[in-house]
């Protein structure tokens, strides 16, 4: 649905800084992402992993993964309302992969809590009316 069609959306008005932010979180997450899965196929070229397979299947999926979010972030910025639902979704998935984060060991504990953090404050901004309106989201029963 372009600008045009969606008055509700001024592409030419500032952006919500809520929207911006949940933006950058999201964009954020993606870069994570797609910096793991380089650094687990830099590892597999560079080291000697137990299954060299495995270890290419998680670079590569980690690097996938990262456009949802990044592609999100995208929409988000260009208010673009079909971005939401990438970027809610990548967030609820953040959320257990935190929590076994934070019931490891050793340095997997502040990542998990830095995890948990991002994608609580990423749903919060996502949710947000401010956000819901720029984003020219109706509720339900809306059809305005």
């Amino acid at each position: 649905m372009s600008s045009e069609q969606n008055p509700a959306q001024d592409p030419t008005g500032p952006r919500p800084r809520r929207l911006t932010y949940a933006a950058v979180l999201a964009g954020l997450e993606g870069v994570a992402l797609a910096a793991g899965g380089l650094w687990v196929l830099v590892l597999v070229v560079t080291g000697s992993p137990d299954d060299r397979q495995q270890a290419v299947t998680l670079g590569i999926t980690l690097a996938v993964l990262a456009l949802l979010p990044l592609l999100a972030a995208r929409g988000l910025l260009l208010r673009r309302s079909w971005s939401r639902g990438p970027a809610v979704i990548t967030q609820l998935l953040a959320l257990p992969i935190a929590y076994n984060l934070i019931h490891a060991d050793g340095v997997a504990v502040p990542a998990g809590i830095a995890l948990t953090a991002v994608a609580v404050a990423a749903l919060v901004l996502l949710v947000n009316g401010e956000t819901t309106r720029a984003l020219g989201i109706k509720g339900p029963g809306r059809a305005e």
